[in-house]
């Protein structure tokens, strides 16, 4: 998965500099120098930085992760400790969890499963879910479940409807893909899963 992040727009919080934290740099893939997702890059020294830091590519010139951005995430969202990175995609506002591949059982560990479940009940109703990547392989975090998705592709979008019901409801969890003709129009192709709500007892 591509790396997805706004937060570039925003300060870092003082403090919360990388340091010998470079798992962006292994997490991501970066289309523009061929380096593919859960390798490290070939500039990268892990726990020292990068070899090209005056020459980097776009994308890794303009990222910041939201632990370094935003002051409200724990300390220990910092992902050389959590072998993690919370970012917000940029076009659909989910909050993407890209994990470790060395580490894939990483978000389902205490505190930082709970936190998980607490954004995603905070945020569902915004349409904004809770995306968890192992490379590519996706799963959705609900408030009271994780549903496993398969393969995401960037251009996928998630929408997610509770359909109210007498023993809590059912989410219906549909993942699209918008393509376009060679005339010019648009099309969705879509799958759609249903899950029932789980009791909180």
């Amino acid at each position: 998965m591509t790396a997805a992040s706004t937060e570039s727009k925003l300060q870092p919080v003082p403090g919360r500099e990388c340091g010998s934290c470079s798992l962006c740099c292994k997490v991501y893939n970066v289309p523009e120098i061929q380096k593919a997702a859960g390798k490290w890059c070939g500039q990268c020294k892990p726990g020292r930085g990068c070899k090209i830091h005056d020459n980097l590519p776009d994308q890794c010139a303009t990222f910041n992760c939201l632990w370094r951005t935003e002051a409200a995430m724990p300390a220990q969202w910092k992902p050389d400790q959590a072998k993690m990175v919370v970012t917000i995609n940029p076009i659909t506002r989910n909050i993407q969890v890209q994990v470790d591949p060395g580490l894939p059982s990483a978000w389902s560990r205490q505190p930082y499963h709970d936190h998980l479940r607490q954004w995603a009940t905070k945020n569902m109703a915004k349409g904004q879910y809770v995306v968890v990547l192992v490379n590519e392989l996706a799963t959705l975090v609900l408030p009271d479940q994780d549903v496993a998705l398969g393969p995401l592709a960037p251009e996928q979008k998630i929408a997610v409807r509770l359909e109210p019901g007498p023993n809590g409801g059912v989410y219906e969890i549909k993942v699209s893909t918008t393509r376009t003709t060679d005339d010019g129009q648009t099309f969705e192709i879509a799958s759609s899963s249903r899950h029932p709500v789980r009791s909180a007892a």
